[in-house]
């Protein structure tokens, strides 16, 4: 199991991810999305979104529509893309980051800590309310990047995963740029 950014052809899968567990991105952008792939069969297994909210003064980082598909739940998927957008986020310079999620005991054990809505920057109050409409429950998180922590036990279900497979993440193809290997042509004809 790794993670990797998502690519540009593979908008459709996740806007149909997004629609399957109910999430809503009026501010779709691919490249902002994270995919968890598992190295042996290059399934997808989940993805997530790192948003940076510019400000007048200050940007905010928000992980935002964290999902991992029903068959590959409890084996340490969700870890792996927190722990990815964890180091984006830092390598853009942020500190922390916010989530507004119905789930805050599941990133609890991450370090996030719940946080009262009127403390949160702009533009999270909108977010919020706007998550609050396909997401009743949803609260606001905070997670300060010093307290980020895999819990071992999650640790250990993705260290004995990926010993399966010693490769990380597999070689892009001439398939992966639209070109045939066994003719060396492009698969899409634009038409000229």
């Amino acid at each position: 199991m790794y993670a990797r950014d998502a690519k540009k052809h593979e908008e459709v899968w996740l806007l149909d991810r997004l629609d399957e567990f109910g999430f809503e991105d009026p501010a779709f952008r691919s490249r902002d999305y994270v995919l968890a792939i598992d190295g042996e069969t290059n399934e997808r297994a989940g993805f997530a979104r790192l948003r940076v909210h510019s400000g007048d003064d200050d940007s905010v980082c928000e992980f935002t529509n964290i999902g991992v598909r029903e068959d590959w739940r409890g084996r340490g998927v969700g870890a792996h893309l927190l722990e990815y957008l964890v180091e984006d986020a830092r390598d853009q310079g942020f500190e922390a980051a916010y989530a507004l999620t119905d789930e805050p005991e599941y990133l609890a054990q991450f370090g996030f800590e719940r946080v009262d809505a009127d403390e949160l920057p702009e533009p999270l109050p909108d977010r919020l309310d706007a998550t609050r409409e396909y997401q009743p429950d949803a609260v606001p998180v905070f997670l300060d990047f010093a307290d980020f922590d895999i819990p071992e036990r999650l640790v250990e279900r993705f260290t004995a995963d990926e010993s399966d497979d010693e490769d990380t993440e597999p070689e892009e193809s001439a398939e992966d740029f639209g070109i045939d290997p066994d003719s060396a042509t492009y698969k899409y004809d634009p038409g000229g």
